[in-house]
């Protein structure tokens, strides 16, 4: 268990606090790229900050303050230039650096450069890779945003998936170092809530926690399993700070502020071989529903179960109740490196995983099991030997409400279905 004041420290993201100074100093992934093809604002809140997200009529993306450092108007409602976004209310424009570059009646009337000193917008870098769009809210200079390997796959069928959790980031993070939650939460709990009393998954028999460069890794061994199990050699990835590695998708959970969370997953799937090359213009993105019309949150799919469990945790998990076992050694690992980072930067040090060197972020590679399928491919008959590439086929079960167009784009691109 943690003390009160330890619990603060970790969950606590806001400005001035150490952990929102710690996540600051990342990258975060804070929407799909494709969302921004029909409305090119749209405000955001990041580790307790109102910002507004736009994408200027150039291309640019940007990351300003929420509000017009002339008269405090709201620039969610501004639109976007050839340069930056515009203030609705008196038109002063801002480039995605934050500088005024516009004071329309000044310019008019009393044109000179001092007019604009002290009037730039909050603003912080964006930058778009794998249809992501990512922000950087830390200090300068800024480190090398990752390119992990998978981003570089070709021949393959991607889809963003986002969905807003009420509750602090930390316990949905701390789900990505828990193994044995899949067995009772997913797989067990999935057979209940299809009205059956068993059988029960296999049992997990052995685990073990790894420490690497770009985070921690669970490994396990469950019945029907022994050592030479991909899932004992090779694991999954809790990438740091705030991420999850799974083979064929990553998970993002992204402070909104104490008591919201975003998760952001990344999903990739092989074409079938003999149908490549296989080229996605765009990357789509939707947002999954949480709660059902009743207002209950969603059971069925694997990611809103995962939901359950982090929400229902409450807004920031008490963690001085906690009574954690051995199967809970990676989430103290967790919290350890957590504070070990703390440490770091009170000492004017970077923290873990931070990448300063260009080269070293051009490609870096995690441990993964699905490598080999996910670059090589398999033919389609062959799918239904592999547990994940079957259920992956027979329908998107990781969030609920894909709509029902892009299921019909990843049929085609697949290969299966009426179309």
């Amino acid at each position: 268990m943690l003390t009160a004041a330890n619990n603060e420290t970790l969950t606590r993201v806001g400005p001035g606090t150490p952990m929102g100074g710690l996540l600051r100093r990342y990258w975060m992934p804070i929407a799909g790229a494709s969302e921004f093809d029909a409305n090119p604002v749209r405000p955001v809140r990041l580790c307790g900050e109102d910002l507004v997200l736009y994408k200027d009529l150039g291309g640019r993306y940007g990351l300003v303050g929420r509000h017009c450092p002339h008269r405090r108007a709201d620039m969610s409602y501004g639109y976007v230039e050839d340069e930056g976004i515009r203030c609705s209310y008196h038109g002063w424009t801002y480039a995605a650096s934050g500088r005024c570059i516009a004071q329309p009646y000044e310019d008019t009337t009393n044109p000179s450069a001092r007019s604009r000193h002290g009037c730039d917008i909050l603003a912080y870098p964006v930058r778009e890779l794998a249809g992501l769009l990512w922000a950087y809210l830390g200090p300068a200079p800024a480190p090398e945003l990752p390119i992990y390997e998978p981003f570089t796959w070709e021949n393959g069928f991607r889809e963003i998936v986002l969905a807003e959790a009420p509750c602090n980031w930390l316990q949905c993070q701390e789900n990505s170092i828990d193994p044995v939650h899949f067995e009772w939460m997913h797989d067990n709990w999935t057979t209940r809530l299809q009205g059956q009393r068993g059988p029960y998954a296999p049992r997990h028999l052995k685990l073990k926690f790894e420490e690497f460069d770009h985070g921690l890794i669970y490994k396990r061994v469950r019945e029907g399993m022994d050592e030479t199990s991909d899932y004992w050699t090779v694991g999954r990835v809790a990438l740091w700070p705030i991420g999850f590695f799974l083979g064929m998708h990553f998970e993002w959970r992204v402070p909104i502020d104490d008591v919201n969370t975003l998760s952001i997953a990344w999903f990739f799937m092989r074409v079938p071989k003999g149908r490549e090359p296989y080229v996605q213009d765009s990357i789509p993105a939707w947002m999954s529903p949480i709660r059902d019309a009743q207002g209950r949150l969603i059971t069925s799919h694997v990611i809103n179960q995962d939901i359950v469990g982090w929400v229902g945790q409450g807004t920031i998990a008490d963690r001085t109740k906690e009574n954690l076992r051995s199967s809970d050694v990676g989430v103290g690992m967790m919290r350890k490196r957590f504070f070990d980072d703390l440490a770091a930067v009170a000492d004017g040090r970077d923290p873990s995983a931070i990448i300063r060197d260009p080269a070293a972020a051009r490609r870096v590679r995690l441990p993964n099991m699905m490598t080999g399928y996910c670059v090589d491919g398999v033919a389609l008959a062959d799918h239904d030997k592999h547990p994940l590439l079957k259920a992956r086929l027979q329908g998107f079960r990781h969030h609920y409400g894909q709509p029902e167009h892009i299921r019909r784009a990843f049929e085609r691109a697949m290969g299966i279905g009426a179309h």
